[in-house]
């Protein structure tokens, strides 16, 4: 097992991986940015080092400052959280070739992975089911090709950047006459976004649920699932709120699509953390991408798995087997996240500033992972999520329940946050009801400013 880790993140997620790490026994290096001087994990790691000004450019995305810091600690592994330099095939290469451990799948995993066209390459390969689409690139100079791939493929058709993420970089064509235009902005966007201008086109689904199933993997040939988790409720893209198991799936459906998962992990030599992602339409899994780190919504599997995902990375990338088998592991309950974003609740411009109060929720079944404290300043520089609280029950009533008394109980004060769009869903009928699309949320909001 490795004696000192650098953590090379911010916020939540950073907290998150440093208690993992001191419940193993590992000592902890917090990298933070000169506008993150007063980060909790900052606070608590057992050493801290400031690695340039608060520009992510400067900072958390500067590989050679990060590397420098495992040099002069003497650390043996670096963990990446989520986000930043988490799935930056270059990144996890040069950690290891500086000689110490990038904790998280091997570069070429991450790099086949992270090309959105040699993901659904490799898991068509492997039997995953993917959504209909061209099986490559479209070229600049075969527009008339990409023409009759579309009407093939049948309208309407969404045109999406290879090396995206995020929602960005993706555009849904109607018809015919608009592919061409719709061609040249998505290229644009894609080049302005992500450097990198290839993108393909996919069918696209009008009304699906976001599902996702939790994998680990071992550098000994072992694999288990943890289940899938329902990510629908989403805001141009970016995910609101998540909750585990996925509601109204087929136990038999829902088993057929994990050991999928599984055997594709075998064929790619998968390991560590990772997620799988699918559009789930009329009954039908479609894979759209898979996550190689941590996601966000890791807390609510291992509330209903009992099983430590980030306690998990670190033993499997020290070279430990899982702890466990297949069969060890039991679903119990449900569990539902909310992620707390520092942004007005109506326009979701962000909010940053000094958070005067702040008291978060407690009792039966709650979690709540942040970095907040009472006189915490929240910089404008990063990524809006302050919190995520996570509820549990026996069932999802009673999870939906404990979450709606942990709003009741929350205290934040000095900054605006999007507390007020969560206890709004909490109340609306129709997500009681469970098995709401991707598309729910903005159509609830955008029916609600009419």
């Amino acid at each position: 097992m490795f004696s000192k880790i650098v953590i090379a993140n911010r916020g939540e997620i950073a907290l998150r991986i440093l208690r993992a790490a001191h419940e193993l026994g590992i000592k902890t290096v917090a990298v933070y940015s000169q506008a993150d001087s007063d980060l909790m994990p900052v606070r608590l790691a057992g050493e801290s080092v400031c690695i340039g000004p608060a520009s992510p450019t400067e900072s958390y995305l500067n590989s050679p400052a990060i590397i420098s810091v495992a040099e002069v600690t003497g650390a043996d592994a670096i963990h990446p959280g989520y986000g930043f330099l988490s799935e930056n095939a270059n990144f996890a290469e040069q950690v290891e070739r500086s000689g110490f451990t990038f904790i998280g799948p091997h570069a070429d995993t991450i790099r086949l992975m992270g090309d959105k066209i040699s993901a659904i390459q490799a898991m068509r390969k492997a039997g995953v089911p993917t959504v209909p689409g061209s099986l490559g690139t479209l070229s600049e100079d075969e527009d008339d090709k990409v023409k009759s791939i579309a009407h093939e493929i049948g309208y309407p058709v969404i045109l999406k950047a290879a090396a995206g993420g995020g929602g960005r970089g993706m555009r849904v064509v109607a018809d015919e006459k608009s592919l061409r235009n719709a061609l040249s902005l998505t290229r644009g966007e894609a080049k302005n976004a992500f450097g990198n201008a290839t993108i393909y086109m996919e069918k696209f689904l009008g009304n699906p649920r976001h599902i996702e199933v939790q994998v680990l993997c071992d550098t000994h040939g072992n694999v288990v699932h943890l289940g899938d988790r329902d990510c629908s409720m989403q805001r141009r893209y970016q995910k609101i709120l998540e909750e585990a198991p996925a509601y109204g799936i087929p136990s038999a459906q829902r088993d057929a699509i994990a050991k999928v998962c599984t055997q594709a992990c075998h064929e790619i030599n998968y390991c560590g953390a990772g997620t799988f992602e699918f559009l789930y339409q009329d009954g039908e899994f479609y894979f759209i991408e898979m996550n190689t780190r941590v996601q966000v919504e890791h807390p609510i599997t291992e509330m209903i798995t009992g099983i430590d995902i980030v306690g998990e990375q670190l033993l499997i990338a020290g070279g430990n087997p899982l702890r466990f088998s297949q069969q060890d592991i039991r679903f119990k309950g449900h569990s539902i996240e909310c992620r707390i974003n520092a942004e007005d609740p109506v326009t979701f411009m962000p909010h940053p500033g000094l958070v005067n109060r702040y008291h978060p929720p407690g009792g039966m079944g709650i979690r709540v992972d942040s970095h907040l404290y009472s006189g915490y300043r929240v910089p404008p520089y990063y990524d809006s999520l302050i919190a995520k609280v996570i509820s549990y029950g026996d069932d999802r009533s009673m999870a939906l329940a404990r979450m709606r008394r942990a709003f009741e109980e929350t205290v934040i004060d000095g900054i605006r946050c999007n507390i007020p769009l969560h206890t709004s869903l909490l109340n609306d009928e129709q997500f009681i009801q469970g098995g709401n699309s991707i598309h729910y949320l903005e159509d609830k909001m955008m029916g609600s400013k009419k």
